[in-house]
């Protein structure tokens, strides 16, 4: 698979996580989901806020990828060489917590991040 496709699927599954986590963020019943199902139902106050900040951070992990594929942002190339391994282990730990979590319906998430990390190994060895 080319950098090029690599950074594109990479960035669109990105933005499915990211419209997932503004759902939860607006109060959507979603939070079986996520956090270990911890929250079931509507995510608490505090706990959107944390969401709002996943939003940023993914869009941020987002940015590196296409960067580091030479898709977007030539200036943060050199600072992407090094951040996308940060994606790669960010995607990693994402795949085992996705896949051992207590609770049945967060794991849908698991074969997303699989194919994130997949993404990401290829964009930094490319």
């Amino acid at each position: 698979m080319s950098t090029f496709l690599s950074a594109q699927i990479f960035t669109i599954l990105t933005g499915v996580v990211v419209l997932f986590q503004a759902g939860l963020a607006v109060g959507m019943p979603w939070g079986a989901a996520s956090m270990g199902g911890k929250f079931p139902g509507k995510y608490p106050p505090r706990m959107r806020w944390v969401a709002v900040i996943n939003i940023f951070v993914l869009a941020f992990l987002a940015l590196i990828v296409l960067s580091r594929a030479h898709l977007l942002l030539p200036g943060m190339l050199s600072f992407s060489k090094i951040a996308i391994w940060f994606v790669v282990l960010y995607a990693l730990a994402g795949t085992i917590l996705n896949t051992i979590t207590p609770s049945k319906t967060e794991r849908i998430w698991a074969p997303v991040a699989f194919i994130q990390l997949v993404c990401s190994l290829m964009v930094a060895l490319g």
